[in-house]
Formats: C-alpha cells, structure tokens, sequence
C-alpha cells in the first residue's frame, strides 16, 4: 500500500468562518495536499490553500496536529491504494474572495465552524476537525 505526506489548513476569516475545498465535484475537506520533495511541510500547506482556494495572505497561528487515514477515491468513497499522513496548521486570513486555481478543486466557500464537520465527506476528517475545534478560537 502506498503512503504518502500530505499538508494543509484550516482557515479562519474575519467572521471566524472555516475554509473548506470541493475535491472533483464529489468530496468536501479541508485544503491540503501532496508534499513536493525538497518542501518543507509549512510550506506545503500554504501552497496547497493557495492552489484550492486562491487564498495567498496567510497569517500563520500555530500547529493543529497529524493524522491518518485512506485516500478518498473518485468517486467519493475511501480507496484503499493510499494511506495518508496529513499534517494540519491553523491559519487567519483578511480575504475573502475565493478562487481556486487547481481544476481538480473546483469550489472553496466559508463555513460556520459549527457547520464544518457535517460538510467534510472523510469520518476521520470528520473527527480531526472536531477535536482542534475547540481550539480554533
């Protein structure tokens, strides 16, 4: 099985709304993606939110944690070739306009973040957002 490092964020706007990225047309989650090689894994995560949301003025605020689970596959339920280890950073931003630049991304919006659980299409998504939920603020 195939393993892979994966980063990204949970982003907060002025209103305190939670960025969350449709992948494909099929699953909603939080912004992140692939580590390049020769990437640092901070560095990653703000590309990612760049790619998925056209988001590029990022205050980074602190580290959200790790962890892992299986690759959503195309259409939208979990595939097994893939186990993730995705790495999470909790970031504020002033914009607001969203425009994603990735095809396979083709929707950003904001969310209330009591809303953002039941949006995410992963259950261990799910779980992650709820536990650094309470540490958003």
């Amino acid at each position: 099985m195939k393993r892979t490092q994966s980063a990204g964020g949970v982003v907060l706007n002025s209103k305190g709304h939670v960025l969350v990225v449709n992948q494909r047309g099929k699953s909603w989650s939080l912004p992140k993606g692939h580590i390049e090689e020769g990437e640092d894994v901070l560095a990653a995560a703000r590309r990612e939110i760049y790619e998925e949301s056209g988001l590029d003025q990022l205050e980074f605020i602190k580290p959200l944690g790790s962890y892992e689970r299986r690759r959503i596959g195309k259409d939208g339920g979990e595939e097994g070739s893939e186990v993730k280890h995705l790495t999470f950073f909790l970031f504020k931003t002033a914009q607001v306009k969203l425009q994603p630049i990735d095809p396979d991304n083709p929707e950003a919006r904001w969310v209330h973040p009591t809303e953002v659980a039941a949006l995410l299409t992963h259950p261990k998504d799910q779980e992650f957002f709820r536990q650094v939920f309470p540490t958003l603020s």
